[in-house]
């Protein structure tokens, strides 16, 4: 009965081995802005409108966050301050908030490196909305 198991036996895996529970979970949630990554990773579409008077989440859509950037378009800054607010408002390092796309554009999607769930995400972003 041993040699007719093969299932368990040791070989490359795809993604690394990292196949646990998150699979089912992954396709029921990108509904909205909010999504999870094929690595776990929580990532954010963003519509981004810089050179504003402050920063602030602005819309919260099916599409994407919009959010309005103090900075100037210019040599990153606006991408910046982008990642930093960000960091602000969803409690998280600021190396935790990277750029994943977008850099010229103003629709752009943000990755968080630390561990979190997009329900969380959401519900941060739209108590900031909010705010304004």
């Amino acid at each position: 009965m041993g040699p007719v198991r093969s299932s368990s036996k040791a070989g490359p895996t795809p993604c690394g081995g990292q196949n646990q529970s998150k699979e089912p979970k992954t396709p029921c949630l990108p509904v909205g802005p909010v999504a999870t990554d094929p690595k776990g990773c929580v990532t954010i579409a963003i519509h981004a409108k810089p050179g504003s008077k402050q920063n602030a989440v602005t819309d919260l859509t099916t599409e994407a966050v919009s959010i309005a950037i103090a900075a100037p378009p210019s040599e990153g800054e606006a991408n910046a301050e982008l990642c930093r607010y960000l960091s602000k408002v969803l409690e998280l390092r600021k190396s935790d908030v990277v750029l994943d796309k977008g850099g010229k554009s103003r629709d752009k999607v943000v990755k968080l490196l630390a561990s979190t769930t997009p329900e969380e995400i959401l519900e941060k972003l739209k108590k900031e909305a909010e705010k304004k």
